[in-house]
């Protein structure tokens, strides 16, 4: 029998990653905390928690706040995280808005603005995502935290990794936007992140959301679009060059509805909110009545979801049958998936999150009907805990998994 090789250093600083995170996750969801707690919650030995929580300290992420009151045995030390450590920006560029939050250490948003851009020019967007990121930053120095720690933007699109350009955004109409630049010219000393929102929203939902706990994470995001991402063990899976999981440009009709990113019959075509829209119109042109035709007065620009979901709780025939047509087609993507990549949570997020009560029964029918079943028994279907605001959550993950990383590492 050949002996056992070392553990490669990869491995170790793989593997100690993975501790700082769970230790981080027990502290935010259960502190007040003892190391004794935090070992007998992750499965740590305490070394390795002691370790660990004493580089948190030397760091000031982390402080003691004295002792626990237990009346039987030894009293233990209490940990805390600072919340004083700093601030952490979060940002997405939508297709027709702008978010920005700022949260303190702790994860705790202190501050949160939404606005749209409808019809504003790419520079304009960028001139106005840029005020608002300097005015979050001026609160969280306001709320005493005068640290930046970092700033995460995400964005519809293909980003290269390595330099913070956006590639390709379909539905923004960006190309060769060098995003990461632009940030670093007005935050020259601040550490950028920048990323597609569904990465961003899907690490969102592992750290702070429905996903926590979970291995193998699929989520699928639906605005204007349709995003994607894969999280294994609180890591996203991107690929070679950063690109993976763009699942929305998936072929599913081969003559298809025309897609914005050059192709035909996308997922995307099939199940965003605009496709929901353009089956109600159809509808409508194709003689079915449908109280929403009065509500927008016959233009369809108007439509929004909201109005969707109270056309089809008023039992509108129109909005039932598009809903239930998403729900098929959003199901048949998801089982595909399923089968390929065996999850064990499958997240919803994005606006037809909202339209839930109408979605999850045909897509988790779909899921049955189509996925092996093991793979289907395998894999709860969620809907995302923050919504709308995953990728703002996710942001702020980046930028507080890389300073502990990197902070920790370097002693």
């Amino acid at each position: 029998m050949s002996e056992r090789s070392p553990t490669r250093t990869g491995d170790q600083a793989l593997v100690r990653e993975i501790n700082l995170s769970l230790i981080m996750n027990h502290l935010r969801e259960h502190a007040p905390i003892s190391r004794a707690a935090l070992a007998e919650m992750t499965g740590l030995n305490k070394s390795t928690v002691s370790s660990i929580v004493r580089e948190l300290i030397e760091g000031r992420f982390v402080y003691e706040i004295g002792l626990s009151s237990a009346s039987i045995g030894r009293p233990s030390t209490l940990l805390k995280l600072n919340p004083s450590a700093g601030h952490i920006i979060g940002v997405e560029i939508d297709v027709d808005s702008i978010s920005v939050a700022c949260a303190n250490f702790a994860a705790e948003v202190i501050c949160q603005h939404k606005e749209s851009t409808g019809g504003w020019s790419q520079a304009d967007v960028m001139a106005r995502a840029l005020a608002l990121m300097t005015d979050a930053a001026q609160t969280g120095q306001r709320r005493g935290l005068n640290h930046l720690l970092g700033l995460a933007l995400g964005v519809p699109g293909l980003v290269d990794q390595v330099t913070g350009m956006l590639l390709f955004a379909p539905n923004l109409g960006w190309e060769n936007v060098p995003l990461r630049d632009i940030l670093r010219r007005h935050f020259p000393d601040t550490p950028i992140f920048v990323d597609n929102e569904a990465n961003l929203a899907a690490l969102g939902e592992y750290f702070y959301g429905a996903a926590r706990g979970y291995d193998t994470v699929l989520y699928i995001s639906a605005g204007t679009g349709l995003g994607g991402a894969i999280v294994n063990q609180g890591h996203l899976f991107k690929g070679k060059l950063g690109y993976a999981s763009e699942f929305g440009h998936m072929t599913l009709e081969a003559d298809g509805e025309p897609c914005n990113c050059g192709n035909r019959g996308c997922w995307e075509t099939l199940v965003s909110p605009p496709a929901l829209f353009r089956r109600i119109r159809r509808a409508v042109e194709w003689g079915e009545s449908s109280v929403l035709a009065e509500w927008v007065e016959r233009d369809w620009s108007r439509l929004t979801i909201p109005m969707v979901l109270e056309a089809a709780r008023r039992s509108d025939d129109a909005a039932r049958t598009a809903l239930e047509q998403v729900g098929h087609y959003l199901g048949i993507g998801i089982a595909s998936l399923v089968n390929a990549l065996n999850p064990d949570l499958v997240v919803l997020g994005g606006m037809l999150s909202l339209a839930s009560d109408f979605l999850l029964p045909v897509v988790e029918e779909e899921l049955r009907r189509r996925a092996l079943r093991w793979n289907a028994d395998a894999a709860r279907v969620v809907l995302a805990r923050h919504g709308a605001d995953a990728c703002l959550m996710g942001g702020i993950a980046v930028v507080h998994q890389s300073i502990l990383t990197q902070s920790v590492a370097a002693r």
